[in-house]
């Protein structure tokens, strides 16, 4: 079979970032321009300077990979693109250079799904093997999906409010970390003991997530103790936090894989470079003989290398947009089960 080279671009939120990945599998060059740095002073992403970023950096980063890869656009089978969900602005930004490169080139342009992105980054560290539980924690999303095979989603269950980033990102804010507060609350409930009486946040019998519940728990508890003029042990709450929220989300998902009677258990998104919720899932899958799958830390985050992996599958199943492709907030992965 003749090698498929995808040229990837990525651009959902604060990372300009353009891969060109072989056969679905193989990285062969990544290129990622963060904007960490610029948001941070704004205590998170600024919709309209991301964008204007995107701008700038869109084509020093195409320039960057072919050069990186030793390749041009003629070795190239097709140019995948995150459509969304994502920030409007930074999404059309990266489809109108897709489109583009596409339309000059006349290679074909495949729409990727953000989720189907995380998800496949698994692709990258070995082959995806069916049927699958895929557990998704980003920012945006908390949610538990079942793959019977390539590119077919099945969600089985989903946040009811805040998605897990969101509420590690909210809960670092009120205890005064600095953005992007996920990986320093992380950090310090590695150093505390879980001393804090929170709850454990939707923990029932279905396979949707609430932390909105946690979430208010954690700042009415902040609130009351400088009320009464005592100091927050922030190591200890964030012990606390953590081991209620990771706690939830380990037993959600054992669940959901005995009841599909699946073996192979994939972990999606930023907060699967979470330490603490790979520790709690590595410990389950090996007493239950679950095969477990994380990206490494360079693929949880957003990265073109994951949307270059889903768009190879995407391209073989037949999935290709023409000129009309536009940029999407809020979109429905399951259109592809």
């Amino acid at each position: 079979m003749k090698d498929i080279y995808i040229l990837a671009i990525e651009s959902s939120c604060d990372e300009t970032s353009m891969s060109i990945i072989k056969n679905g599998n193989t990285e062969i060059a990544t290129v990622v321009l963060s904007q960490i740095d610029i948001h941070k002073e704004f205590g998170g992403v600024v919709p309209e300077i991301a964008s204007r970023n995107h701008i700038e950096n869109i084509t020093i980063v195409l320039d960057e990979i072919l050069s990186k890869a030793n390749m041009n656009i003629d070795d190239i089978t097709a140019i995948g693109v995150t459509y969304g969900p994502g920030l409007i602005g930074s999404l059309l930004i990266g489809v109108q250079a897709a489109k583009t490169i596409a339309l000059v080139t006349g290679k074909p342009l495949i729409p990727v799904h953000h989720i189907a992105g995380h998800i496949y980054a698994n692709n990258l560290e070995k082959r995806l093997q069916f049927p699958l539980i895929a557990l998704v924690v980003s920012g945006g999303h908390t949610e538990l999906i079942y793959m019977e095979k390539d590119y077919s989603f099945k969600k089985i269950g989903s946040t009811l409010d805040d998605a897990i980033g969101e509420c590690y990102d909210k809960v670092a804010k009120v205890i005064g970390l600095e953005y992007p507060g996920g990986p320093k609350v992380d950090k310090l409930a590695h150093q505390g003991k879980d001393n804090y009486n929170l709850p454990y946040p939707l923990d029932d019998k279905t396979y949707n997530f609430s932390f909105s519940g946690i979430k208010s728990a954690v700042i009415n508890l902040v609130h009351n103790e400088e009320q009464r003029g005592n100091i927050i042990n922030k190591e200890d709450l964030c012990t606390s936090f953590q081991e209620r929220v990771t706690s939830v989300l380990a037993r959600k998902t054992m669940r959901a894989i005995k009841e599909y009677h699946v073996s192979n258990l994939i972990v999606a998104g930023g907060v699967s470079a979470n330490k603490g919720l790979r520790e709690k899932l590595e410990k389950e899958c090996r007493e239950n003989n679950v095969c477990l799958s994380i990206p490494k830390i360079e693929h949880c985050t957003d990265n073109a290398a994951m949307i270059g992996a889903a768009a190879f599958y995407a391209y073989k199943k037949g999935i290709v947009a023409d000129q009309t492709l536009t940029a999407v907030a809020v979109d429905n992965l399951y259109k592809y089960e």
